[in-house]
């Protein structure tokens, strides 16, 4: 009766780690590369002037068009005075 037992217990212990793999999502630290250049009307960020083509961190629509910037505090930025920016990027 021991040995069925213990065969029992083995069995069980051995089912356990052939249980599927559960999938881990893929989590990336570079957040600089959210959006595809593609989608925003500006070859630079306006507010650091980096190429956008190096990654895009955060997008602004304004008037009819969506402007991509390497990061959120380089869109804060054009948000406070974007009529500006947008001159000065001419």
């Amino acid at each position: 009766m021991k040995i069925l037992q213990s065969l029992l217990i083995v069995l069980l212990i051995a089912s356990c780690n052939n249980a599927a793999p559960v999938e881990k999502p893929v989590v990336t630290k570079d957040e600089t590369h959210k959006y595809p250049v593609s989608m925003v009307d500006n070859k630079k960020d306006f507010s650091c002037g980096m190429p956008v083509s190096a990654g895009i961190g955060d997008t602004a629509h304004y008037k009819g068009k969506v402007y991509g910037f390497c990061s959120t505090e380089c869109k804060d930025a054009f948000l406070e005075k974007p009529d500006s920016f947008l001159q000065a990027n001419k």
